[in-house]
């Protein structure tokens, strides 16, 4: 039986804790940590749990007993508990986005490695069919070689978002809506085509006055023989609309699922390829579906890591790629010029102070609020819709 701690019980605890609950023969979960630790005992209340109840990470690992930690506290705090956590021989599921800053994600991993231990990175949506199912069918080959990647990130959130006291910061919450929420489409988009050459970004604050980040970036990367993607980070998009599409030299598929295929005319001209179109729905809707979904299914995937002692899908060098990429964003943003990747430690993007430090700072953050009594959130799209 695994025990697990949750560190942090904000708006992202429930679906750790619905996660866990849902293999009551393999793990339990024993102990809850917040600094604000009424907070716990509200989560503790709502599930039934039976737990000990901390208010810092330091006091869990002197006087708890457990196994598996999910670390879902803001993003400036990722890197220090997670490696205190490790070093106390624990194993580490962090929320996203990973850490702050390559240099933290990379002492995170050297912790990792030094102690022997599982350290994952959430990235849930990798663990959905219409994602999942994507990617097996653009690794088949059958849509030739991949010319152009659009991912339309797009999300909504209040003025009144940014409130809370540690969003909308550089130093806290470590960026906009970049780091923040298109996190997991960069990281979908990591996982398919891996990083690009070269990074050129636009980044704006359009709508929220009371914030120092993003609330848009428009980014453009070149890939490899010519390959092209393009990214809108956006929390400014009414209606949430989101997707990742990919066109080859043969076809165009997306999640939501769509496909589109030409062939040429005589004279250059689109005709419809329906016989390949058919044949790619076909095998996409053949595709068995996962038996565990979102975080549902990443985090049975860490269970199963720990049970059979191999490294969890979703690994901290993955993690890492994510936060290479999005800082490329920043730099390409920040500084208008063109971004070459991989991003040398000596650069000083590499550390968060760097990144602070050359970061634009858009509007000063106005108002402070500890803690929303709504904590109803949304999680975007529903990738698993189709298009005919």
């Amino acid at each position: 039986m695994i025990r697990v701690a949750i560190i942090g019980t904000g708006n992202i605890s429930p679906s750790h804790i619905k996660a866990y609950l849902a293999f009551p023969d393999r793990c339990r979960i024993t102990a809850l940590c917040d600094i604000y630790p009424e907070k716990c005992k509200v989560k503790a209340e709502e599930f039934s749990l039976d737990v000990e109840i901390f208010d810092s990470h330091k006091e869990l690992l002197e006087k708890a007993d457990f196994d598996l930690v999910s670390i879902c506290t803001p993003p400036f705090c990722h890197a220090e508990i997670a490696i205190d956590c490790l070093n106390a021989g624990k194993n580490v599921i962090v929320e996203k986005p990973m850490a702050a800053s390559l240099e933290e994600c990379d002492r995170m991993i050297e912790a990792q490695k030094q102690n022997n231990k599982v350290l994952a990175v959430i990235a849930q949506n990798r663990f959905k069919d219409s994602i999942w199912n994507l990617k097996k069918i653009l690794d088949s080959g059958k849509i030739g070689r991949v010319l152009h990647a659009q991912i339309d990130s797009h999300w909504w959130r209040g003025h009144c978002y940014y409130d809370l006291w540690w969003r909308g910061l550089w130093e806290k919450e470590g960026g906009g809506c970049t780091l923040n929420h298109a996190v997991h489409h960069i990281d979908m988009l990591g996982w398919m085509l891996g990083l690009p050459l070269k990074v050129q970004a636009l980044l704006s604050n359009a709508a929220h006055d009371n914030a120092e980040v993003e609330d848009i970036s428009i980014a453009a990367l070149q890939y490899e023989k010519g390959a092209v993607a393009q990214i809108t980070s956006s929390v400014i998009h009414h209606g949430e609309e989101q997707q990742i599409i990919f066109q080859g030299e043969k076809a165009r598929i997306s999640a939501p699922w769509k496909v589109r295929a030409s062939v040429s005319a005589s004279n250059g001209f689109p005709e419809r390829a329906e016989g390949l179109e058919k044949e790619l729905t076909k095998e996409f809707e053949s595709l068995p579906p996962l038996a565990h979904t979102g975080h549902e299914g990443e985090i049975e995937d860490v269970l199963a890591a720990l049970e059979t002692g191999r490294q969890p899908l979703i690994t901290g060098e993955s993690g890492r790629l994510t936060i290479e990429l999005i800082t490329a964003i920043y730099k390409a943003g920040f500084e208008q010029k063109t971004v070459t990747l991989p991003i040398k430690r000596e650069d000083p993007y590499y550390t968060a102070k760097g990144i602070q430090e050359h970061a634009i700072h858009f509007y000063n953050k106005t108002a402070s609020v500890a803690n929303f009594d709504n904590e109803k959130i949304t999680v975007g799209s529903n990738y698993d819709n189709k298009e005919s």
